[in-house]
């Protein structure tokens, strides 16, 4: 079985939960030295024999990788430690070889890692020597199968995969996605301040159609400052979908009120050298207008009544003779 063919197919599997999974079934397998980033997914993530697993201290392990998860030291992390401590570990996570003596890089399993960090003890851990483009698809295929990220942290992940260098097709692998799916992630992502999803966090339900109706407001608001605002008054406890619910709700109205005042327009009053009003100068979508008030300026508002037609066509020639010269 090709190893693209691996990385979409084994999505099909049902995502497992910690306090129910059990340790894969041990499988003999035949360990040899694949070439290529590819090569290394050829053994599925369940074809693993007991010997493989191993019993390791936590500080010999480094967390690495790229990004695939927005929050990692929160509280279902102490449900997850709690969940190891009455029950033990029940999945191990992977790891592969550092270039420094008897220490291991991550690969996947960064929560059970915090968590096994506040439980105390050893860590259980596949130890596999992968490349980077291997290491990254095992890294994705396991998020997907244990609990799915949400839009917004396969988007995040998508652009740190793609800045880093991974070529197309490892990201999709990584995914499980089409060209098409990761180019979608993208685009909306690109829209977005990073201080913004920070602030909102993963949102888990919260889809594309939803974060790019959002994004679409950045142009016109200050997407930041108004999240800042409205996250400021709820609690700390809030979800991150509801907080997403509810900045979304404070920027749409505020784009709102931002199209209705340009729809209304500005005026301005314009006033000579001694600070005197003169009249004013209104401009909206669809209009220029300068008014003068005769009260205020009888003389001079006789004086431009006489000669408003032909000022306007001295205007409108200068205008044309400048752009003509611009040209």
């Amino acid at each position: 079985m090709g190893a693209s063919l691996m990385a979409r197919n084994i999505f099909n599997q049902p995502p497992k939960d910690e306090k129910e999974s059990a340790a894969p079934s041990p499988v003999p397998v035949k360990f040899s030295k694949l070439p290529g980033s590819v090569g290394g997914l050829r053994d599925s993530l369940r074809e693993i024999t007991a010997n493989s697993i191993r019993d390791i201290e936590p500080d010999r392990i480094d967390m690495d990788g790229l990004r695939d998860r927005l929050i990692l030291e929160d509280s279902s992390i102490e449900d997850l430690a709690e969940s190891i401590r009455k029950h033990g570990q029940q999945v191990p996570i992977m790891v592969r070889p550092s270039d420094q003596p008897d220490r291991y890089r991550i690969i996947y399993g960064r929560r059970r890692l915090a968590a096994i960090r506040r439980v105390g003890g050893t860590v259980k851990a596949i130890v596999r020597t992968l490349d980077d483009d291997a290491s990254l698809i095992a890294q994705g295929q396991e998020n997907n199968l244990r609990l799915d990220p949400s839009f917004i942290e396969k988007s995040i992940f998508i652009k740190e995969m793609q800045e880093t260098g991974y070529k197309p097709g490892v990201i999709q692998d990584a995914l499980g996605l089409t060209r098409q799916g990761v180019s979608n992630h993208r685009v909306v992502i690109e829209q977005l301040p990073d201080e913004l999803v920070r602030l909102i966090g993963p949102a888990h339900g919260v889809g594309r159609r939803q974060w790019g109706d959002l994004a679409a407001l950045s142009e016109k608001i200050p997407l930041v400052d108004i999240a800042r605002e409205t996250l400021a008054s709820l609690p700390d406890t809030t979800p991150s979908s509801d907080k997403f619910q509810a900045v979304y709700v404070a920027c749409s109205s505020k784009a709102r009120g931002a199209a209705n005042q340009s729809a209304r327009g500005q005026t301005t009053v314009v006033k000579d050298n001694s600070g005197s009003p003169l009249g004013t100068l209104s401009v909206d979508g669809k209009s220029i207008a300068i008014k003068i008030t005769r009260k205020d300026n009888p003389e001079f508002g006789q004086w431009l009544e006489e000669r408003a037609e032909t000022t306007l066509r001295q205007l409108f020639e200068q205008w044309q003779n400048e752009r003509g010269s611009g040209s």
